[in-house]
């Protein structure tokens, strides 16, 4: 069940952009696609445009924006690695709403498939249906590459007693590789911490166990608690083509122990 202010939203919206001969269709995402949608969601929109007005609709996104209802504020998403994203909050309703603007040739290249909700000619179900989405999964190469280099330097971290970076860090460690993987064994996608308590409820008292406050003992025991939960979610992909780093892994290990003596 779409709440009534969003869905609201969502039609005068639709109604605006129609009126722009510049846009082929307008698609929306997230939790509108299986109907999980609550108070809380964000609109997630996919605004197709003409190729050959892509340029020019990329300078007026903040102006189409401002048509669609009352805008506090608008930045682009280059943070998200997606600067054709417009993340948006709006009031009356309070609503955060993002906007990706995507030539129509450019369309097909996605993570998840958009419910389309207004389209010319169906020339965006016809781009969307050229190849099918893709949602990025982890590369445990990547990443056995590097945790154990992260674990030393979190580590050392914690021996300068630099708390507040050593948190960060092994936050980084939970939202890049334990989460993921997690989320994986379950049967869901990797999308770093979000809605895990939802979907690896029975896996939850060992990542509860990575979390620091702002005391040296308690990063040592989550930074140990992450890098044993790490050992234990990589095993299903464990095998000949994993090149696992054991002698990273001793040291980083053993230096990490090096440094717990220290403030016994």
């Amino acid at each position: 069940m779409i709440p009534a202010e969003h869905q609201n939203f969502i039609d005068r919206a639709i109604e605006v952009m129609k009126l722009d001969y510049r846009i082929a269709g307008v698609a929306l995402g997230g939790s509108y696609i299986n109907g999980n949608m609550d108070e809380y969601s964000d609109l997630d929109f996919v605004i197709a445009i003409n190729p050959e007005d892509t340029a020019q609709v990329m300078k007026e996104r903040v102006q189409i924006a401002e048509k669609l209802g009352n805008l506090l504020s608008a930045f682009t998403g280059e943070h998200v690695g997606e600067p054709r994203l417009i993340i948006c909050l709006y009031d009356s309703p309070l609503l955060h709403v993002d906007y990706k603007f995507v030539s129509l040739d450019d369309v097909g290249k996605r993570i998840e498939d958009p419910v389309v909700l207004y389209e010319k000619k169906d020339a965006l179900s016809i781009a969307l249906s050229k190849e099918p989405a893709v949602f990025p999964m982890p590369d445990i190469q990547w990443i056995e590459d590097r945790f154990w280099v992260w674990v030393h330097y979190c580590a050392g971290k914690i021996g300068r007693q630099e708390i507040f970076e050593a948190i960060e860090h092994i936050s980084f460690l939970r939202q890049t590789v334990i989460a993921p993987l997690l989320l994986i064994k379950n049967g869901k996608l990797p999308r770093g911490v979000r809605k895990i308590e939802i979907d690896a409820p029975d896996d939850l008292p060992l990542l509860l166990k990575t979390v620091a406050t702002h005391d040296v003992q308690s990063c040592i025991r989550a930074l140990r608690a992450t890098a044993e939960l790490y050992i234990c979610t990589r095993k299903p992909y464990l095998s000949e083509s994993l090149l696992v780093r054991k002698n990273a892994e001793k040291k980083a290990l053993e230096y990490l122990n090096s440094i717990s003596e220290r403030f016994i």
